[in-house]
């Protein structure tokens, strides 16, 4: 292809101002969710109508890859970036994924962008959440665990001061940064002084921020609901968090300075248990379920298959034994569990459609051709009430209800792999990433098979912002990044790292090239894996291959040292600070 010609020219656009919800006509659960963002004699945050610079009749010399050239620094604005980050949603469960579940807003930011086949998390809520705002690993940030303070470097259940989140890094670049949705990385979350609020997104560099800061929140009354820095109550009636997310998601986007870029990080709460969703949309599911958790399995891994995102040589992971066979179970029982499920595809709709309203806010205002967009899972589907799940309350996925998912629709969601939430096994640590953004990416529908992990979110945020890491950070030095920047990737070019590590409550993970160690619980043996053809994890090389066991085992041990997963702490590794009730449960597989 010959070189293009480039004519560019600046052209200034005034937008007009998105009339503010409460203004509007509209139902009553927009002016309930108008009466929190905007409380009576309350400002908009700056407020500024200012007229937004686009660059126009800029042509784009596109690549065999399908990502367009980049375009010089002086030619074009820097993008704006939008990391959405769902909770404990597993591998298969969007529809570009292999799922059943309708997520068409979903699927459309895939066929327009890129899917990565594998990219990873920690496993885990808040240690996740910690690696992809810093792009370190967990244990490094301080929160190799939960919440809680465990008494070692690694542990102390709150981000330390010796780190600097993305939005930090960005403001310093000149970024606007907002946060909307769930914080989950402090300790602190019932504050008795300004003090401990050193860990709130307001004193992490987020410059505005609504949502909750717990790591479990009732959908319809969240108790940890937060404007900026002060706790607020949701209304009665007409509240729901994923909603309420993204009402103030693009409120903050219309908000201040118009001529800078923004950065929004937009975490959602859903599906996180306790499962709720409006009734009339649960109704729209129940019965779809009645089928079967090993049907619906098989069908999943045949679609994945047909789509191109699984490897037919990779055999579904065998339904555990603690998990019955669907046609074994009675009626009842049945029924019961498709309510179950019926209410986590609620869950899961909804939150697509709210990504829709997300992206179409981000299309009206001009902004969506230069945003990146990137859209993962914190960690696999969550098997914690065994299983069996758990549906409590007279109306379950309502408000006053307790529904969990359980092990068994678990296996489902985190098809085609093993293991799940809290485990290094593949269906615990790998996530969807959808990465869109029109820019730059060309050709949309491609899948990108880079390894990948949350420590690369940080190194691409600074890379595509043109932004500087630092060395120091409030008077003390800071560790450099871990990740590497996707951008090579998005080119489909590889991406040169060593290696990817994991560890949460003593299981572990070392990924070099195509092959994995990995182990469940710290006394448990090494097993060792060929991921590229063995991805699901059936055939373990231990026993054929001790040598490269022993490299990969001593290459975790000096990264275990090196990043505070050492010393651990006291106790049981999976200790969460909370006290425990009723039974053991039961280990789950």
């Amino acid at each position: 292809m010959g070189r293009c010609c480039v004519i560019a020219s600046w052209a200034p656009w005034l937008l007009k101002r998105r009339a503010p919800y409460c203004d509007s006509p509209g139902t009553n659960r927009r002016l309930a969710i108008c009466r929190i963002a905007n409380p009576p004699g309350a400002s908009h945050y700056g407020g500024m109508n200012a007229s937004l610079p686009l660059f126009v009749g800029l042509v784009f010399l596109l690549l065999p890859s399908g990502v367009r050239s980049a375009p010089t620094a002086a030619a074009a604005p820097r993008p704006n970036i939008a990391v959405i980050l769902v909770d404990d949603m597993g591998f298969s469960d969007i529809g570009c994924y292999g799922g059943e579940i309708p997520t068409p807003h979903l699927d459309q930011l895939a066929a327009r962008g890129l899917r990565f086949t594998q990219f990873y998390n920690t496993g885990r809520c808040c240690p996740t959440r910690a690696s992809l705002l810093t792009g370190l690993y967990p244990h490094q940030a301080g929160v190799g665990h939960m919440v809680t303070d465990r008494q070692q470097p690694g542990y102390r259940g709150n981000l330390s001061d010796r780190c600097v989140t993305i939005a930090e890094v960005l403001s310093a670049a000149g970024y606007r940064t907002a946060m909307a949705g769930k914080w989950h990385v402090t300790r602190y979350t019932e504050p008795a002084s300004e003090a401990e609020k050193a860990n709130w997104p307001r004193q992490r560099g987020f410059e505005h921020y609504f949502g909750v800061i717990k790591g479990t929140a009732n959908y319809f009354r969240p108790d940890s609901l937060t404007r900026e820095n002060d706790p607020i109550t949701p209304p009665a009636e007409g509240f729901y968090t994923t909603d309420a997310f993204v009402d103030n998601a693009l409120q903050f986007i219309d908000d201040g300075d118009r001529s800078k870029p923004f950065f929004l990080y937009l975490a959602f709460n859903a599906p996180h248990f306790p499962l709720m969703a409006p009734a009339e949309e649960i109704a729209r599911f129940r019965g779809k379920y009645r089928v079967g958790w090993d049907k619906l399995r098989a069908q999943r891994h045949a679609r994945q298959i047909e789509l191109g995102l699984v490897d037919k040589a990779w055999p579904l992971a065998p339904r555990p034994p603690e998990v019955k066979a669907w046609d074994s179970l009675t009626p009842v029982e049945q029924d019961r569990f498709d309510h179950i499920m019926a209410i986590y595809a609620a869950v899961v709709a909804h939150m697509d459609t709210a990504v829709g309203r997300f992206v179409d806010g981000l299309r009206q205002r001009g902004v969506l051709e230069n945003t990146l967009i990137l859209f993962l899972s914190d960690n696999g589907g969550n098997a914690e009430a065994g299983p069996d799940g758990r549906c409590v309350g007279q109306h379950p996925g309502s408000e006053d209800s307790r529904v969990f998912c359980g092990q068994s629709w678990a296996t489902l969601e985190n098809t085609p792999f093993r293991r799940y939430k809290h485990f290094n096994h593949e269906g615990g640590i790998a996530t969807p990433l959808i990465v869109h953004w029109p820019a730059r990416i060309a050709r949309g529908g491609q899948f990108r098979t880079q390894p990948g992990h949350l420590i690369d979110i940080m190194a691409t945020c600074v890379d595509v912002a043109g932004a500087a890491y630092p060395k120091e950070f409030r008077g003390q030095a800071i560790p450099p990044m871990e990740g590497r920047s996707l951008l090579p990737a998005f080119e489909n070019k590889p991406i040169q790292r060593d290696a990817l590590f994991w560890e949460h409550e003593g299981n572990a993970a070392v990924r070099v090239g195509d092959w994995k160690l990995v182990r469940l619980g710290r006394d448990g043996p090494w097993e060792l894996y060929d991921l590229k053809s063995d991805r699901t994890e059936q055939r373990n090389r231990a026993a054929a291959q001790p040598k490269r066991v022993q490299e990969l085992a001593a290459k975790w041990e000096a990264w275990a040292e090196r990043a505070q997963v050492k010393p651990y702490p006291a106790g049981d590794p999976t200790d969460t600070g909370v006290p425990k009730k009723g039974k053991k449960k039961r280990a789950v597989k």
